[in-house]
């Protein structure tokens, strides 16, 4: 895919985790230590789990300038399965950010998501300002989700409380509801 409106030309592959090589695996891995450094993992390309596949973004030179991690999903809303993709990790690199890239990522995400059998985009943000500007909205739910310790990487047990931060994006036909919501799985 190319991407016009950012100050060059931007490439963004879909990449699936089987097919990333050690050179790619080498450029993600300094991406997010440099997007992430007090938090990530630096013996890995993940935090808690692999994503199913991912966005990569690069430059006219082929140099990898944004990330985003994706995983598909079915969880539980009150009582109803949804199909949900969520967003995992995604940033850009310091010297090209807040020139659409993010955004564009997010555009690339919606688009694949919208003729796939998706209800819902979901992500947990620290900030919500870019989400916000590209249509998601913050929702209140009582969380299930499995904990994980990234550093010992061993499960810790079931979370179950409301957790700030959980936003959505609607692309399919099931509306949001507030109430319980169970990750089936692990927290972004």
């Amino acid at each position: 895919m190319r991407v016009q409106g950012w100050s060059g030309i931007l490439k963004i592959d879909q990449v699936f985790e089987h097919d990333i090589s050690e050179e790619l695996a080498a450029s993600i891995q300094t991406l997010l230590i440099d997007s992430f450094s007090e938090i990530y993992p630096k013996d890995r390309i993940y935090f808690k789990q692999l994503p199913h596949f991912r966005f990569l973004a690069f430059n006219h030179e082929y140099q990898l300038i944004g990330h985003v991690g994706l995983d598909y999903r079915i969880m539980n809303l009150n009582g109803e399965s949804i199909r949900v993709l969520g967003l995992i990790d995604l940033c850009v690199s310091k010297n090209v950010r807040s020139q659409g890239i993010a955004s564009a990522l997010l555009l690339e995400i919606e688009k694949l998501s919208v003729t796939g059998n998706i209800d819902f985009i979901l992500l947990c943000a620290d900030n919500m300002n870019l989400y916000l500007r590209n249509g998601y909205k913050p929702v209140k739910n009582k969380i299930k989700w499995l904990k994980i310790d990234n550093e010992k990487m061993i499960t810790n047990g079931i979370g179950f409380e409301e957790i700030d931060g959980i936003m959505i994006k609607k692309v399919g036909k099931i509306d949001w509801s507030e109430g319980d919501l169970d990750f089936f799985g692990y927290l972004y």
